[in-house]
C-alpha cells in the first residue's frame, strides 16, 4: 500500500509538471509541431534514465525512492500517448512525411536524452564513489 501512495504522489506531480511544460511552451515556441509533448518525452527519457541508473547500477536510491521517481514521477510526467494521438493526428490531416518526422525525431531525441542521463549519472556517481571509498574526504 505504501509503494501505492508513493506512486499516486509521484504522478501527480509529474503530471502537474507535464501540464506546465506544454503550457509554456505553447506560449514561450511556436512552432509546427505540437513541441510541449517532444519536450516532455525527450526530458522524462532523461530524468528516467538518471533514476533508473541511479537505483539500479549505483544503488543509490532506496526502492520505494525509485517508485516514486521512476515510476510515479516519471510515468506522470511523460506523455507517450499524446504523442501518438498528435502523430496520428498530423497523419490524418495528410501530412504523413511531418508525423514520420515528428515521431521518429521524438524517439531519437528520447534515445539520445536517456544515453546522456546515463552517461551523466555515471560520471556523477563515479566521482561520489571516489569520494565514499575515501570516507567522503
Amino acid at each position: 500500500m505504501r509503494r501505492f501512495v508513493l506512486v499516486l504522489a509521484g504522478g501527480a506531480l509529474g503530471s502537474g509538471a507535464r501540464y506546465l511544460v506544454a503550457v509554456w511552451a505553447a506560449g514561450a515556441l511556436t512552432a509546427l509541431l505540437p513541441i510541449g509533448t517532444a519536450l516532455v518525452n525527450v526530458t522524462g527519457s532523461f530524468f528516467i534514465a538518471v533514476v533508473l541508473d541511479l537505483a539500479l547500477r549505483a544503488g543509490l536510491l532506496s526502492p520505494d525512492l525509485r517508485m516514486f521517481l521512476a515510476t510515479g514521477v516519471a510515468g506522470g510526467y511523460t506523455t507517450y500517448s499524446s504523442l501518438d494521438m498528435e502523430t496520428l493526428v498530423l497523419v490524418q490531416r495528410g501530412s504523413v512525411g511531418l508525423a514520420a518526422v515528428y515521431f521518429g525525431g521524438t524517439a531519437i531525441l528520447c534515445a539520445v536524452a536517456g544515453g546522456l542521463g546515463m552517461a551523466a549519472t555515471r560520471a556523477v556517481t563515479g566521482t561520489l564513489a571516489q569520494y565514499a571509498a575515501r570516507g567522503w574526504r
